[in-house]
């Protein structure tokens, strides 16, 4: 697959809105995460490995919810005005013909004899590396060539409308997910922003059950009691 960006530019935000930093984050993280375990996985140990393939498919079903989301919602608005998105329209049937055959790769696995898992094993991890290089390289592209095409089509306030509109398609038990893979990838100060606006926001119900479920879980107690004080939490 092709990429279109160049690694010395770069731009900064200067106060834009980033439609993609967070959930970019969190696919990064839990993607590298999952491939570190992918590595070291006794993949003889089915009851063991069967934990990871959970984690994995679970990575692969908010994977290709995010490029359904930025199918309907982002490139959809930059066709509006007349910007062409074919080469990230490629890219993601690329991702989708990934989702594919790394599916058939874990049923390979699941199915296979106890002597035939370890071999089935290496080529899920091959093939998810090779994913996760390629993703990698997409997602810099969006976040330097088509986050710029944004800021010079949209103000700001129309940026965060499609990406609360993104979130208003989510349901409840998705959005959770996500959640849970952004927060520990994010820096102190965008986690303190996000959950911020959704404490501002939220009915708070819905705020606590972030906390208590995808926030608390996924930090460490110092992390936590930092961003306990930054949001007047109960620590």
């Amino acid at each position: 697959m092709s990429h279109e960006f160049s690694l010395t530019s770069i731009p900064d935000l200067n106060g834009r809105y980033d439609i993609y930093g967070a959930v970019h984050k969190g696919l990064r993280k839990a993607g590298c995460d999952l491939l570190g375990r992918l590595g070291t996985a006794d993949f003889q140990n089915a009851e063991e490995t069967g934990f990871l393939i959970d984690d994995l498919r679970n990575y692969l079903m908010l994977a290709a919810s995010h490029v359904n989301h930025e199918d309907e919602h982002i490139h959809m608005a930059l066709a509006d005005k007349g910007v062409s998105t074919v080469t990230l329209d490629e890219q993601h049937d690329d991702h989708r013909t990934a989702f594919r055959e790394l599916e058939e790769l874990i049923a390979a696995w699941e199915k296979a004899r106890p002597l035939h898992k370890p071999a089935c094993g290496r080529k899920l991890y091959l093939a998810f590396a090779a994913y996760i290089a390629d993703d990698l390289a997409h997602m810099h592209e969006e976040e330097t060539v088509t986050g710029p095409l944004l800021w010079r089509n949209f103000t700001y306030n129309e940026i965060l409308g499609i990406e609360m509109r993104i979130i208003a398609s989510l349901p409840p038990e998705k959005s959770m997910a996500f959640m849970r893979i952004m927060v520990p990838a994010i820096n102190p100060v965008e986690r303190a922003a996000l959950l911020g606006a959704m404490k501002k926001d939220a009915p708070p119900a819905i705020f606590q059950a972030v906390i208590d479920f995808a926030v608390r879980p996924g930090l460490s107690a110092s992390d936590f009691a930092q961003l306990a004080d930054a949001l007047r939490l109960a620590a």
